[in-house]
């Protein structure tokens, strides 16, 4: 079930797919908690991350064993993940809050970001691992975070409901889908301006960046 509804408490199983990509097929089929939302790997392939929407947790699933290995709770509806490029730590944005969980992938502690904003829901980090950016669902803006501060340095207003982005690869530019907007922004990420909107159809969700052909692709 993928349902948002955490209230009933009443799932089967939620499970991460394993795809060959090869033979585009599944298989493997990993138990983790109900209603996962969102799947990172850690750079050097060891672990997936994936953030349990009705569990409240974190799963840390072993891609060698295949298996759940660690789960860890964070609080109501997490969801997005980023991991920096030096492999040791992992965001995750708490959408029930207003902070965002840094999680120490040797140690396996988790810190916090407080206060960084209304509805935390997707996180990018920039090539070098110095900036955070999180879309705040709840109010509307998309916030830069100082990674050796542990602060939020600037914030700006990209549509209604920031939901999903993308990053260029030289960390110039991010690209965000605003829900209920029906649009997607381009931001500069050096001083955090809007620099384009464009309209798409309804409801625009998911957006990845394709490097080698520099198109930005949106559900």
């Amino acid at each position: 079930e993928g349902t948002d509804d955490c209230y009933q408490n009443q799932f089967g199983p939620s499970f991460l797919y394993r795809i060959d990509v090869a033979k585009l097929k599944i298989d493997d089929a990993i138990q983790v908690g109900p209603v996962p939302k969102y799947v990172a790997i850690t750079p050097d392939g060891r672990f997936a991350l994936v953030s349990n929407w009705c569990g409240y947790d974190v799963s840390v699933v072993s891609t060698r064993l295949a298996r759940q290995v660690k789960k860890l709770p964070l609080g109501p509806y997490p969801r997005g993940i980023a991991v920096t490029p030096n492999g040791k730590n992992a965001y995750i944005a708490v959408m029930g809050s207003s902070d965002i969980a840094r999680l120490n992938l040797q140690t396996w502690k988790v810190s916090w970001l407080y206060g960084v904003g209304s509805g935390p829901r997707h996180l990018v980090v920039s090539p070098k691992g110095r900036w955070l950016y999180a879309t705040l669902n709840g109010e509307g803006t998309v916030a830069k975070i100082d990674l050796r501060r542990g602060t939020v340095v600037r914030k700006v207003t990209t549509g209604s409901a920031p939901r999903s982005m993308a990053i260029s690869p030289d960390g110039k530019a991010l690209y965000v889908v605003n829900y209920f907007s029906n649009t997607v922004s381009k931001v500069r990420t050096g001083d955090m301006r809007v620099l384009q909107n464009a309209s798409v159809n309804s409801s625009p969700i998911g957006i990845t960046y394709d490097a080698p052909t520099h198109t930005v692709w949106v559900a």
